[in-house]
């Protein structure tokens, strides 16, 4: 008779770094810190411009930094904070979401980093990035003696 150790996790511990390698290659160049409060976004293009919209709900535009950093990286955060608690009313549900959030994106080489144009109306931030030619690699001509 010939035993089999048997191993029930093994196949588990497979799919689940599987599934861990799928998740990180999903979201690559995409970011986002967990909190209380995490907006939603779109972003679309056209041939000239790359659009952001973030949905705010309930913030002022002071409570929203936008920033792109040297490797690219565009990040909008800030805090959505809960209006203050009265002492006449309690709290009977609670579903909206408030904390302080960060999401980043990587932007591709053919986004000027210096023009962005941002406004921010009714709770949505709409950031406008235009589309330019990206630089052509140099070639240099060598001398064949």
């Amino acid at each position: 008779m010939t035993l089999v150790k048997f191993e029930p996790h093994r196949g588990f511990e497979r799919i689940s770094r599987r599934w861990e390698q799928f998740a990180n290659d999903f979201e690559k160049g995409i970011s986002f810190e967990t909190g209380g409060f995490n907006p939603r976004v779109d972003i679309t293009e056209d041939e000239k411009n790359l659009y952001v919209h973030a949905e705010l709900p309930g913030m002022s535009k002071e409570q929203v930094k936008v920033s792109v950093d040297e490797e690219r990286t565009l990040t909008i955060k800030g805090e959505k904070t809960k209006e203050l608690k009265t002492e006449n009313k309690n709290d009977l549900k609670l579903e909206r979401s408030y904390g302080s959030f960060s999401r980043s994106f990587l932007l591709p080489e053919n986004i000027n980093i210096e023009k962005i144009d941002a406004k921010y109306q009714d709770g949505v931030l709409e950031l406008v990035l235009q589309k330019i030619e990206p630089e052509k690699p140099k070639v240099i001509d060598v001398a064949i003696n």
